[in-house]
């Protein structure tokens, strides 16, 4: 069964229910552009960290922003529904920011987990998820995979 699609209220609401049953939330977030196997193994070691799994997907203007003009390749529901078909995600949310560190502010995850690019010193949202008393936690493999690199590989194949 895929993981909810919720909005952010309701995203709240669902995380205050699993807290109440003594569940511990992690929070892992990318653009999840074209799925390649190193989203997968970050995702499915991030499940690992708590009970629960909650993923923010980028909304298309934030990918814009990130990615540049030609990105997204599919757009935000798309994205968030492939995710949410991972074993091992609980809940899907679609956030419109560049960073996510509202959202984690908003959503206090016990722990923010983040791809092995980062260190946790290195981790943009670290103060964010520090000040509220949350840890920061490197997930997946190494940094071996890339969406860009495919992309180009598809246009100079292609």
């Amino acid at each position: 069964m895929n993981a909810p699609i919720l909005t952010e209220r309701e995203l709240i609401d669902a995380l205050a229910t699993e807290r109440e049953r003594g569940k511990t939330i992690a929070f892992a977030n990318g653009v999840f552009d074209v799925l390649h196997v190193g989203h997968v193994r970050y995702l499915q070691d991030a499940s690992r960290v708590a009970d629960v799994l909650v993923v923010g997907v980028n909304g298309d203007e934030s990918v814009r922003g990130l990615k540049g003009e030609g990105r997204p390749v599919m757009n935000e529901r798309e994205r968030a529904e492939i995710i949410a078909a991972i074993r091992g995600v609980s809940y899907v949310t679609i956030f419109h920011e560049q960073s996510p560190a509202r959202l984690l502010g908003d959503l206090k995850p016990d722990f923010h987990c983040k791809g092995t690019d980062y260190t946790p010193d290195s981790v943009p949202e670290r103060d964010v998820v520090t000040a509220y008393g949350g840890k920061v936690v490197i997930v997946g493999d190494p940094k071996d995979h890339s969406t860009s690199a495919i992309l180009r590989r598809m246009k100079d194949e292609g």
